[in-house]
């Protein structure tokens, strides 16, 4: 099902791009401006394709250019550390396959996503679209409704519908059509811990089965040790969303985070769960955390500084570097976020398509990697997630993966991710981030942010 024929379709294509980015670019209003250079800062943070060589899709007339004489072109947002590495395993591993085709992979560094989403809506707004960009699934792409290539024919033809994760083939459709194609999930519901830190305060990590239970220990940690209970960063809203998102799970259950997402919340339930987080920000948490990165923060728990630290996966990728000096089981652990053990709330990383760009059969190529077990294998490796086809062999991951890829496969409930784009569009995602920017980071209002909050999403 490639968006290739009708040139009268084309230009509807065209005109529905322009319109539909120019709003999408308006909703990005504000945003740090995008560096339309591969030469990007850092950030915080198959089908019918053919043989993959150059012109490998024709109209049947000899000598003429075809919309796939130009190159895969290729954006997204990992441009430092693990996320470098990562994407350099995975674009070598194409490259490598098809040696004969022309590529142009491009990082578009910045915080969040901000400085890609921006140069994403630049280029959609211009009609001069990439073949393929990093986008979160889900409520996420709602933004990109109607200018989509349809890709369903990649899925169909090499066995994908059957082969990934049910919940994550759900959310790569759009319009009943698969629209994306996933790569890997960060789990989110993940509470790290210094082992060290925590054998010396005389705390059991499985002990920690509710969120009375991990106060009790950072109450015990502060009293034992000089550490600090959690390390946390507040240098931007979404680690105070994300938080408050685990405490709810925890505190209230999935039924009422999933009727909250829906727009059918009890503001109550939401007002208790902010208060228990206001409980941990206020009490357990180091001074500087409103002035350091994510990454500053989790450094400090690599130190023994901190005894624990919230965050997703990628947390994993600085643990496993070869210069961080701790491994696994030794110097750091891992546990279920008090209370949500039975869930694994997923994060997904994806690359999506649009409709109307060049070199479509290089675009299905793409997409098809994406989906192959050695594409997610060597991706999720490097960056700390885990594979979302469910046949990969587990003993091709890291052991802290293989776990985590045992849980994707096995728990029952599976919520979407709010901070990160699974769970609600971009306009209310952009209002929690704003409720919680407004009234929660210090003196936290749990009140006004409730009501906020259930305001942000029942658009």
């Amino acid at each position: 099902m490639s968006d290739t024929g009708n040139p009268a379709d084309g230009v509807s294509r065209r005109r529905m791009i322009g319109s539909t980015a120019t709003g999408m670019a308006a909703l990005l209003a504000g945003c740090i401006g995008g560096n339309d250079s591969s030469g990007s800062s850092d950030g915080d943070d198959g089908g019918d394709g053919g043989d993959g060589g150059d012109g490998d899709s024709s109209d049947g007339s000899s000598g003429t250019s075809t919309r796939n004489d130009e190159a895969l072109e290729v954006l997204h947002a990992w441009t430092g550390g693990d996320g470098a590495a990562a994407v350099e395993e995975l674009t070598s591993q194409f490259t490598e396959e098809y040696s004969d085709m022309n590529t142009n992979f491009r990082p578009i560094g910045g915080t969040g996503n901000v400085n890609l989403n921006s140069v994403i809506a630049r280029r959609l707004s211009n009609n001069n679209p990439p073949s393929s960009f990093q986008a979160w699934p889900g409520e996420n792409i709602r933004q990109y409704e109607g200018i989509l290539a349809n890709i369903t024919s990649v899925w169909t033809d090499n066995g994908y519908v059957e082969k990934m994760n049910d919940t994550a083939a759900q959310l790569c459709q759009q319009g009943g059509e698969y629209r994306s194609m996933p790569l890997g999930s960060h789990r989110m519901n993940n509470l790290f811990y210094n082992a060290n830190v925590l054998e010396e305060a005389g705390v059991d990590p499985s002990s920690l089965t509710d969120i009375d239970s991990l106060i009790s220990a950072m109450d015990t940690i502060a009293a034992e040790t000089d550490a600090i209970p959690m390390t946390h960063a507040m240098k931007a809203p979404w680690t105070n969303l994300q938080l408050w998102v685990e405490v709810m799970l925890s505190q209230e259950g999935e039924s009422a985070y999933m009727d909250f997402i829906n727009g059918e919340g009890d503001q109550a339930a939401v007002k208790r769960s902010l208060e228990t987080t206001k409980q941990i920000l206020n009490n357990y948490i180091n001074n500087d955390a409103s002035t350091i990165s994510f990454t500053e923060a989790n450094q400090k728990l690599i130190n023994g500084e901190a005894a624990f630290i919230h965050q997703g996966n990628w947390a994993y990728g600085m643990y496993r570097a070869e210069d961080s000096g701790i491994e696994y089981e030794e110097d750091w652990g891992w546990t279920a976020f008090p209370g949500t053990e039975d869930m694994y709330v997923l994060h997904i990383d994806a690359f999506t398509f649009p409709a109307d760009a060049p070199a479509p059969a290089k675009r299905d190529t793409w997409a098809k990697f994406l989906g192959t077990p050695d594409a997610q294998v060597g991706f999720g490796n490097n960056k700390g997630s885990v594979p979302l086809r469910m046949d990969v062999d587990s003993s091709r991951l890291t052991d802290f993966l293989a776990m985590n890829y045992e849980h994707l496969t096995s728990k029952p409930k599976q919520p979407p991710t709010l901070a990160h784009g699974l769970a609600v569009s971009p306009e209310a995602l952009g209002n929690c981030k704003s409720a919680i920017g407004d009234s929660f980071m210090g003196p936290f209002d749990s009140e006004a942010t409730a009501s906020a909050l259930m305001d942000a999403v029942s658009e």
